[in-house]
């Protein structure tokens, strides 16, 4: 199987910093170093012959050397003139380095291509990347691309990033890593393109890049190598990793992936969880799901599902003819699917018995003890939905308010609940309260659904919002003294048992609420 190796842009303004970034590099465990010399100021044949040497002095070990100055029409920092960029290269390789990277548009001319090919044919070790961008969309081939390549230069390595406006067009990408062989690139950009950057390892990618920090990421959607190793568990990914991942709008602010890859970590098991950005609606949905169905050498097992989804994973299942539980058919919504290697679906929802677990432990009370509570609910989406239809099975009153009235009606009607807009928030009558609407959610953190005056002693408080853990609701809750229940019991609660439903097994409870609180803090 082709090496794969992790990439750490050196992205400095000048030398010094740059050998600072180079031994942070380093010690985080990049496998290559990408010496970016179109950040460089003054830049120059000899400041890069320096450099190299810097590079191979930094560490005990020697790594791999990519150097690469962009032209600024594919993303270079520094707009240098052609002549000055190859020389900076030939440079490079007569200092040792391994690999050259120059875009293939340039190539194509004659004499840039002579005066490379002469400096490679000099060169002991170096190798030459060529690089195709595309920072508008897709390729229209990026097979033909691929193919197109390696006709012009055999010995090269071809790399070719796109940015995906939708995460359905990171399948570009795969599609070339698994129908191709030998040493090849093939990234996308963008945070809808960030499953390339972590699944390059697992299809044979040459190269993946990841940044020292977000301020010295040198391409839309590269991660950190902290997030890399640490969170998506870089190191352990092989041909067999498992797929999971977290379907969301938006999808940066979940804590899933850190649950989940903690819990596969503590067992052992040869599995990764991925934040999978999936935008436009049900038809958005249906394409990403039908394309990782049908693509089964990815080797996704299990999903879980979240705002805006929770709907449109139930209609699916309908539609594709999945096993459902009898619970997600009465709520009308689902937010995990568990995917077989023959292609089959069952689709379960996690939110009811967690909502309930939350509400009663914190209320110090029995489920029975619902009856006739009075309850407002705010929101009427597909977390909303399983707990009213938790808080109803159990004979609670329930008031659904939502900023659009026709869906809190549809939803009170399919439960027997009353129904009002959020302009008649403030005159509710509850003893319980639980939103089920995003607003306070990270980076929204200085929003509430409640206006000061809403809330009074008597009351509890319940907020789906994980992220903060407190929220301004809950901080307005406890001014007014009233008891409040933070959205990670409950996230928690149902990530365990997504946790069951993918493995089998059991999630330490404790590492999961540690591992929230730790991210969260």
């Amino acid at each position: 199987m082709i090496m794969s190796y992790l990439a750490v842009p050196i992205s400095a303004s000048n030398p010094d910093k740059a050998a600072e970034q180079i031994k942070a590099a380093l010690a985080a465990g990049a496998e290559i170093l990408e010496l970016r010399t179109d950040y460089l100021e003054n830049l120059s044949g000899q400041m890069v012959r320096e450099l190299v040497a810097a590079a191979r002095a930094a560490g005990s070990k020697a790594v791999p050397l990519i150097v690469t100055c962009r032209d600024k029409n594919q993303g270079g920092s520094i707009g240098y003139p052609l002549k000055l960029r190859l020389d900076v290269l030939v440079a490079a390789l007569k200092a040792g380095a391994e690999f050259i990277d120059f875009e293939l548009d340039n190539f194509l001319r004659i004499e840039n291509q002579e005066r490379i090919l002469v400096a490679l044919s000099q060169s002991r070790r170096g190798r030459l990347i060529l690089s195709a961008h595309n920072f508008s969309g897709k390729f229209d081939d990026i097979l033909g691309l691929h193919r197109r390549i390696l006709s012009i230069c055999p010995s090269a390595i071809p790399k070719l990033v796109y940015t995906a406006d939708h995460i359905n067009d990171c399948f570009g990408a795969l599609d070339l890593l698994n129908r191709t062989g030998g040493e090849r690139i093939a990234l996308c950009m963008g945070e809808a393109g960030v499953i390339t950057r972590i699944l390059a390892k697992k299809f044979g990618g040459f190269v993946t890049f990841a940044s020292l920090a977000e301020q010295c990421a040198t391409a839309p959607g590269q991660l950190t190598i902290s997030e890399l190793k640490d969170l998506y568990r870089y190191d352990a990914i092989n041909a067999e990793t498992e797929l999971f991942g977290v379907i969301a709008e938006p999808v940066a602010h979940s804590l899933s992936p850190a649950i989940h890859n903690a819990g596969f970590a503590s067992l052992g098991m040869n599995r990764l969880y991925l934040p999978l950005l999936v935008q436009a609606g049900s038809a958005g949905f249906d394409s990403f799901m039908r394309n990782i169905i049908r693509r089964r050498w990815l080797n996704f097992r299990g999903l879980s599902v979240t705002i805006p989804h929770k709907h449109n994973a139930l209609a699916f299942a309908r539609s594709a003819g999945a096993k459902i539980e009898p619970l997600a058919e009465k709520i009308g919504a689902v937010n995990t699917l568990v995917l077989s290697a023959q292609g089959g679906i069952r689709a379960y929802n996690t939110d009811y018995a967690a909502a309930l677990d939350a509400i009663t432990s914190a209320m110090g009370i029995a489920r029975s003890d619902l009856k006739d509570l009075n309850v407002a609910v705010i929101g009427a989406g597909g977390v909303s939905r399983a707990i009213v239809a938790g808080l109803n099975d159990f004979g609670a009153r329930i008031k659904i308010y939502n900023r659009t009235v026709e869906k809190a009606q549809k939803l009170a009607e399919d439960f027997g609940c009353e129904y009002a807009g959020l302009d008649e928030l403030d005159k509710l009558d509850a003893r319980l309260i639980v939103n089920c609407t995003s607003v306070g959610m990270y980076p929204n953190v200085d929003e509430s659904p409640l206006l000061e005056g809403c809330l009074d002693g008597e009351m509890t408080v319940f907020d789906t919002v994980y992220n903060p853990a407190e929220t301004l609701l809950l901080k307005q809750a406890k001014k007014a003294r009233a008891r409040v229940i933070d959205g990670v019991t409950m996230f928690v609660n149902q990530a365990i048992a997504q946790f069951r439903l993918f493995t089998g097994q059991e999630a330490d409870a404790e590492l999961a609420r540690k591992t929230v609180m730790n991210c969260l803090s």
